[in-house]
């Protein structure tokens, strides 16, 4: 029943959202080719569809996403449980973090370019800077608030200390974790599209480009809403997973 019900809402928001947007077109009575209506844009996602253009860039970019996202959250989470735990080695890190995390990966962007060449790794790594900070920034500050009183039991349980990391301190600090690696899926998934307008030759942020190149704003705006699907549905598979930790853990990690 639930499911029904924001199946419906999903629904009825699309709709909503199509009716000011025609109702915008005829009012302003704009000419299609500087703001298609709703009919002409799903025109032209299902003519990416039909000629596979659309699935050829969504699998590119999916495949830069992954494979950057995964990186990032992987060296990030890891380092973030070290220094979160290492006082000391963390307040030497923290100046350097606090510079570079404020920097736009696109500023990068020339060196990544010169260093990296043309292709995937480019956008591959300015996902990976995109999602690195969030997530060990988030990893350090749920480590550094675990309930000191989990640590004294793991003491006096004489728990390993290789074994304290994954047993206590990781399932403690997870909600913050989560916390992070949903701000980390927003903009690294923005990144993405931004860094294959910049170096790439293919996925949705070069298809973007080239629509604007030939003049087909209703392509533009396909790819723009099918960009915002995709974002939405990698959240939700986030959400998916912080679900299947719960179930593990047997604890909500998300209130």
């Amino acid at each position: 029943m639930n499911t029904m019900k924001k199946t419906a809402n999903i629904a009825i928001g699309v709709i909503i959202l199509a009716a000011v947007w025609q109702i915008v077109v005829l009012v302003g009575k704009y000419e299609e080719s500087l703001l298609p209506p709703p009919a002409k844009v799903l025109q032209g996602i299902v003519s990416l569809v039909e000629d596979g253009t659309l699935f050829v860039h969504l699998r590119v970019s999916l495949v830069r996403f992954v494979i950057g996202y995964l990186s990032a959250v992987t060296l990030a989470v890891g380092l973030g449980l070290i220094l979160g735990r290492a006082k000391r080695l963390w307040e030497i890190a923290d100046p350097i973090v606090q510079v570079l995390r404020p920097v736009s990966p696109i500023a990068w962007s020339p060196f990544i370019v010169l260093w990296f060449g043309i292709g995937d790794a480019p956008a591959i790594v300015i996902i990976f800077l995109a999602a690195f900070f969030p997530v060990l920034l988030s990893t350090i500050s749920g480590v550094r608030k675990v309930d000191p009183t989990y640590l004294k039991l793991a003491e006096n349980l004489e728990i390993r200390k290789q074994h304290l990391l994954t047993k206590i301190i990781f399932p403690a600090a997870f909600p913050s974790i989560a916390s992070g690696l949903h701000i980390a899926i927003g903009t690294s998934w923005i990144f993405l599209v931004s860094g294959e307008m910049v170096g790439a030759q293919s996925g949705l942020g070069y298809l973007i480009v080239d629509a604007r190149n030939q003049l087909r704003l209703d392509l533009v705006l396909a790819g723009i809403i099918l960009i915002g699907i995709c974002g939405l549905l990698l959240d939700k598979a986030v959400r998916l997973f912080e679900g299947w930790i719960e179930k593990q853990w047997g604890a909500a990690v998300r209130q």
